[in-house]
């Protein structure tokens, strides 16, 4: 009984909503139509980030990211609105009004414009395919069956109790039952993750084409998701690696390998190459990425931190910055070994035309640990020259009045 009515679940859920023509260029939903309703939930959310202590109105960096968003959404430009929002998660999202946000946790994880290109494409598909009213249309479709079936169940169960010649056997219907509407509920659940992997699946696909389209290296298109592979093993925290692995509990393969192979795939069989845009990217994102590697640090993976640091340091850009926070990573995560890594980053720091001022005061705190008080000394005195009107100034000095008088090597 439990399997035959799960099986009659998932046939019935199995067809889902025709999909819909891509939305014409400038055209919003008709007031009669069930779309309405979500275009102006979608308005508040907009209005919402808008006003957000998140919300980044640096107009640079908003017009530079609505810029490489037009690329890949031509000719729907003038109907998606990026927004910029201060959060240090790997995230980008599309509202079905064409309001999208993307996260700095995802710019400062993209080490080219190419591979942002990508994923704002693959966010416009969202939009363009009316991805998010087909999703709606098909959960209340799900809903309406589940709800049936379950009602079904449920009578059918009461009415063999009142027949059951002995509790016992009353008891094993009720059971019984039970487990028949949990089985209905995961079916449920189980094909709404199925109908979202086909939407994710054709936005891949379809940005891809149009990163191609718009010049951009295809190769791109499947780097962030091996990214996220590798930072995922490379996390701190065991839950974290075993999520990286596994997709929900209805899969137990990797379906951000799977994508990367598809996108790989793709970009083997086109045969095409295209520009990367890596300096103009990481002209666009430099005046933040302090900011954002110091709020990556919050989250306290420092495992995915220093990840993220080996890949943005690969280019050999910004190493004065990049070194610092490798060395604040290490000063923060306090394993063995790590006194010995923050001293070595912040030295390498301090070589740099682009070093934080604040390297300096970090200097002076590893060598007073580590019995250097000659250039603890020089570092301290260093960092309140470069800083004279510095906060913490009377702590760095109160530090020099303890080294005055000790021996140094």
């Amino acid at each position: 009984m439990r399997t035959f009515l799960v099986v009659l679940l998932a046939t019935s859920l199995a067809a889902s909503p025709a999909l819909s023509d891509p939305r014409p260029v400038g055209l919003g939903p008709s007031l009669a139509t069930d779309e309405a309703g979500l275009w102006e939930e979608s308005s508040k959310a907009e209005r919402a980030a808008q006003q957000s202590a998140d919300f980044n109105n640096d107009p640079e960096l908003t017009a530079y990211v609505g810029g490489v968003t037009c690329k890949v959404a031509t000719p729907y430009c003038d109907d998606i609105r990026v927004y910029v929002m201060d959060r240090p998660v790997l995230n980008a999202q599309m509202a079905p009004n064409g309001y999208s946000e993307v996260w700095t946790g995802l710019m400062l994880r993209s080490t080219s414009e190419a591979e942002l290109a990508f994923v704002l494409g693959h966010e416009a598909v969202h939009f363009i395919e009316n991805h998010s009213i087909e999703a709606w249309r098909a959960q209340k479709t799900r809903a309406n069956v589940m709800l049936a079936i379950s009602a079904g169940v449920a009578i059918a169960g009461v009415a063999a109790m009142a027949n059951a010649p002995t509790i016992d056997v009353a008891q094993s219907i009720q059971d019984l039952t039970n487990a028949v509407i949990d089985g209905v509920y995961l079916a449920y659940v189980a094909s709404f993750f199925a109908f979202s992997r086909a939407n994710e699946a054709e936005a891949d696909r379809l940005a891809f084409d149009r990163l191609v389209a718009a010049g951009y290296n295809p190769q791109a298109a499947s780097v962030m998701w091996r990214n996220q592979i590798a930072e995922a093993a490379a996390s701190d925290f065991p839950r974290v690696r075993v999520r990286g692995a596994r997709a929900s509990i209805f899969n137990t393969h990797p379906i951000d390998a799977e994508r990367a192979a598809t996108l790989e795939a793709l970009a083997a069989k086109t045969g095409k190459t295209g520009e990367l845009g890596r300096e103009r990217y990481r002209a666009a994102i430099r005046p933040h990425l302090a900011g954002w590697l110091k709020a990556d640090l919050g989250r306290r993976d420092y495992g995915q931190t220093l990840h993220i640091i080996d890949r943005l340091a690969a280019t050999g850009d910004d190493i004065g910055v990049l070194e610092f926070f490798r060395g604040e990573t290490y000063r923060r995560r306090r394993k063995d070994g790590d006194q010995d890594k923050a001293l070595a980053a912040y030295l390498a720091a301090s070589t740099a035309p682009d070093a934080p001022v604040a390297v300096w005061r970090e200097l002076g705190d590893m060598q007073v640990k580590t019995g250097a008080t000659a250039d603890a000394r020089f570092s301290y005195e260093k960092y309140l020259a470069m800083v004279p009107d510095a906060q913490d100034r009377w702590i760095v000095e109160a530090s020099l009045k303890k080294l005055t008088g000790t021996s140094g090597t």
